[in-house]
């Protein structure tokens, strides 16, 4: 059941953006075994004013680069994320083209008790 959140520099089409969503649904379903449909994403678009990126840990990134926040049960393994760090580099840049060096992915564990998907119910504590 991950949550996405997409951060981005504001000017891009709307079919670039889908194409962030479907690239990244895809790796998660290939790497996490995220279920059928099970989709919880967002993007936020920023004017350049409000972005800021750097070139920290040696990696020259340009004004195309997404931060990705990808919040998680706590029971992925490293292995894991590992493996879907190196599938969304993949296919975002097979889809809508992203360099590697712009695909920045943060991700975070939830224990399962720290979510509830509607109605007011813990549904998986």
């Amino acid at each position: 059941m991950p949550l996405i959140h997409i951060s981005m520099q504001a000017g891009k089409p709307e079919t670039y953006r889908q194409a962030i969503f479907d690239s990244l649904y895809r790796a998660m379903r290939e790497t996490l075994n995220v279920p059928d449909d099970d989709q919880f994403m967002t993007i936020t678009e920023h004017e350049a004013a409000n972005f800021r990126y750097g070139a920290g840990y040696g990696i020259a990134r340009t004004a195309d680069v997404v931060y990705i926040q990808i919040t998680v049960f706590s029971s992925r393994t490293a292995e894991q994320k590992r493996a879907l760090f190196r599938r969304a580099a993949d296919l975002l840049g097979d889809h809508p083209g992203i360099r590697p060096e712009d695909v920045f992915i943060n991700i975070l564990d939830a224990a399962k008790e720290n979510w509830s998907v509607g109605h007011g119910v813990a549904q998986f504590a």
